[in-house]
């Protein structure tokens, strides 16, 4: 995706001494190896996964155990230097976009499993682990970890929990919130703080709730407790090709409605297909103008009925194509043209946003048709790829940057936005709010509902130093008093912040 936007990032001569200072005091106790200040090296680190938003860090370090990361922070926060926390880089928000002025903690060292524990049905990991390897790691023991998000390959367990991130699979199993029971934190003074553990329900205000989701503004995760559960007896993968996205949409609201509930369902149309096709062959049904993935999975018996039921309904819907997976190789395969749909994207266009909102499950049907009727109006295409059993939208507004059609692509984006609040929808779904959708927060919250979210933050970060810029619609940091603010707050004049 072609850079749209750029984050500042100008410094002025303290900022520069306070990380000179904090360079030589990070290499003497982590080592050379641990940090990073050449300036080309520094660019590795300058964007998320949302490219269109970059800044260059005044300075990067690798801690490699929890006890390196609160030294760190607490460094920071001695000398009032921002810092924001960096896992594997997949986020699509500008969630982890760094500070010019700042310290960038990258946890992609702290890749330990630390405890299988079978029996509870948990797993103690750090926060560099990759999602898949939870799973692989029980796997013999024949259990899982539900949440998979589409990168699941390379994303971490950190940035999940930061995002709250969910996947195809979380409209039978939920989101992160759901499988984390624990969490080990350093809070943004540096001290270490444990919340919850291997029990389901800990006594208590719901602590490690806040910290789920709150995209690394409250604090560093370095050490997880998740819950894994057993594999399935047994999984079918149904793929069908429709006519049209309202027949699709028809069959989705016909499971549900039956009381079917499918470990995933997943809808793509025409354009995403064709991504799909031109990177990974994945065999679609040709000709289909939406495509539908239902996995459904449970006690063999449940699952053969289901599965009759799934086939009954897309027929009646208008199916003309419908296709089990033989096994689970073939199942894979079907997922393969989901998983990379978002990557696929740059066979058919030059650049794309990647949008996500979500609407009501009933909404989806209009919602759709708008954003095809949009799409009509402005000339810019849109391709449509979502969990279509909860109403995730994950529309791609397809564009060309040197085509000129960068703004038209942007407006677009932005009245997709507005479509999934019109219609009693979020503006994220599982991406989070990051730097990039902050914009919109004010158009869903009132000013009283982004007061009180700003007092939980202060709770935890009253200097304003942990990840800061993210989420809410203007500076509105700590020592700022809720309500409407006048002047310029020192963050906005220090180039960290701005006002929409």
């Amino acid at each position: 995706m072609t850079a749209t936007k750029r984050a500042l990032s100008g410094s002025d001569n303290a900022s520069n001494v306070a990380l000179d200072g904090l360079a030589a005091d990070f290499v003497r106790e982590l080592g050379a190896h641990c940090v990073v200040t050449e300036r080309t090296q520094l660019r590795t680190y300058e964007c998320d996964g949302l490219t269109a938003y970059r800044c260059i860090p005044g300075l990067v370090v690798l801690p490699e155990t929890a006890a390196q990361v609160a030294y760190v922070v607490r460094r920071c926060a001695e000398l009032s230097v921002p810092f924001v926390a960096r896992g594997a880089g997949t986020g699509l928000s500008g969630g982890a976009l760094p500070v010019a002025t700042g310290v960038l903690i990258v946890l992609s060292r702290l890749t330990a499993i630390r405890a299988v524990c079978i029996d509870d049905e948990r797993v103690v990991v750090e926060p560099g682990v990759v999602n898949l390897d939870v799973s692989r790691a029980v796997a013999a023991e024949g259990y899982f970890y539900a949440p998979d998000p589409s990168s699941q390959q390379v994303c971490t367990i950190g940035g999940n929990v930061a995002e709250n991130s969910g996947g195809a699979h979380c409209l039978k199993y939920g989101f992160t919130a759901h499988h984390v029971t624990g969490l080990e934190v350093v809070l943004p003074d540096g001290s270490v703080e444990r919340f919850g553990g291997l029990a389901p329900d800990p006594v208590g205000y719901d602590i490690v709730g806040a910290l789920i989701g709150s995209e690394g503004t409250l604090g560093i995760v370095t050490e997880v407790t998740v819950r894994v559960v057993r594999i399935p007896d047994r999984v079918e993968t149904v793929l069908a090709g429709f006519r049209s996205m309202d027949d699709a949409g028809e069959a989705v609201s016909a499971i549900v409605a039956a009381g079917v509930l499918p470990a995933a369902v997943e809808m793509m149309d025409t354009l995403s297909v064709e991504a799909a096709e031109a990177a990974v062959a994945c065999g679609y049904p040709a000709g289909a103008a939406a495509v539908l993935i239902v996995e459904l999975d449970g006690p063999a018996a449940e699952v053969s009925v289901e599965l009759g039921e799934v086939r009954a309904y897309c027929e009646r819907a208008g199916a003309f194509e419908i296709r089990v997976a033989a096994d689970a190789e073939d199942r894979v395969s079907i997922w393969r043209g989901r998983k990379s749909a978002f990557a696929a994207m740059g066979r058919i266009s030059r650049d794309y946003i990647v949008q996500d909102g979500v609407v009501p499950r009933t909404s989806l049907p209009r919602v759709l048709r708008d954003i095809a009727a949009l799409s009509a109006e402005t000339g810019i295409r849109v391709a449509n790829v979502f969990h279509a059993g909860d109403g995730n939208l994950h529309p791609l507004v397809l564009f060309d940057a040197a085509g000129g059609e960068t703004e038209a692509a942007e407006a677009v984006s932005e009245r997709i936005i507005e479509l999934c609040i019109e219609h009693g929808g979020s503006i994220t779904g599982e991406h989070g709010v990051g730097n990039d959708k902050k914009k919109h927060m004010g158009r869903m919250f009132s000013p009283v509902d982004l007061d009180v979210m700003q007092l939980v933050r202060c709770a935890f970060d009253p200097d304003g130093l942990c990840n800061p810029g993210k989420v809410f619609p203007t500076p509105r940091l700590c020592g700022e008093r809720p309500g409407r603010r006048t002047g310029v707050h020192p963050i906005e004049a220090a180039g960290l912040g701005e006002v929409f």
